[in-house]
């Protein structure tokens, strides 16, 4: 594994992200908090931040030791005029959004909440980027609903319409920590399982690792995650990413690459598994008589 470094020279989001660098988010704080007792589903206001403080700034602390670049601030539905509708769903509102953004002077990064069907409106992800990029966003992309996978095709098709158009921008990817084939167009709200029963899906360190490769291969450069993502995928992030990087964070100290710390193991075929080829090729079982593989969406 790559040597782990201090503290970087502090850079801007987008001197960063010129350079070439990679920069990685953080990870979910309202279903964690709640799975933690802090945070009360149903509206997902984060009352702990008043409440649970330190809850709070653990869990930061968590997420920025495992890797993370940028922390966001715990904000989310934390208006009144934001109950009924908790995410851009809508490109005419995400522009707007921009408008407003843009007027501050900094860059602005936005990120929508859809999937390769496009927003609630049919219209779709590349044509959602192109009128963000023109509206003034120098960072665009997606987070929440949608797993890794169907993400970054999301990511995928924005790509393709920004080139298709002549406009450049950074990309940026927050998706789920769970497994979503399954969703329809609202993600996985409409999923029967939704919200408390979502942990058979949760992804793997592993899964995560390939994500955050294929993410970067695909020239995403801002890469996070979203609800189920826990400070341990960070840092398969950071661990798969630290070549190009050229460190690794604090985090990593404990944790052996691809398991190699499983030599020191007493047992001899748990030994066995301390290589890369083994965690690559496992397919995780549910431990769930006759699991049913995949869901039918309420919606």
């Amino acid at each position: 594994m790559a040597p782990t470094r201090g503290p970087r020279v502090k850079k801007g989001l987008l001197e960063r992200l010129d350079s070439g660098e990679v920069v990685i988010g953080d990870g979910s704080f309202l279903l964690t908090l709640e799975k933690r007792g802090y945070v009360k589903a149903g509206l997902w206001t984060p009352e702990a931040v008043v409440e649970h403080p330190n809850a709070v700034r653990q869990l930061h602390m968590e997420f920025l030791r495992a890797g993370s670049d940028v922390m966001q601030t715990f904000t989310f539905s934390a208006s009144e005029d934001n109950m009924e509708s908790q995410y851009f769903e809508h490109a005419v509102e995400a522009v707007w959004a921009v408008e407003v953004l843009k007027e501050s002077g900094k860059p602005v990064a936005a990120t929508m909440c859809i999937g390769p069907e496009g927003d609630m409106h049919g219209v779709t992800p590349g044509e959602c980027a192109v009128k963000l990029v023109k509206a003034g966003a120098s960072v665009v992309g997606v987070n929440c609903r949608f797993g890794p996978w169907t993400s970054l095709k999301t990511m995928s098709l924005m790509k393709e319409a920004l080139q298709a158009a002549g406009l450049k921008a950074h990309l940026m990817v927050q998706p789920l920590g769970f497994h979503m084939p399954d969703c329809g167009k609202g993600g996985f709200l409409d999923l029967p399982e939704y919200p408390f029963a979502l942990e058979p899906r949760v992804a793997t360190r592993w899964d995560i690792q390939k994500y955050a490769r294929e993410a970067y291969n695909l020239g995403v450069r801002y890469i996070g995650g979203c609800c189920g993502f826990e400070p341990y995928h960070i840092r398969a992030i950071a661990e798969e990413l630290a070549p190009e990087r050229g460190f690794l964070p604090p985090a990593s100290e404990k944790h052996c690459s691809w398991g190699s710390g499983l030599n020191t193991h007493t047992k001899p075929w748990i030994r066995a598994r301390a290589r890369r080829e083994y965690w690559e090729n496992l397919r995780p079982a549910s431990g769930r008589p006759l699991c049913p593989s995949l869901s039918k969406p309420d919606v």
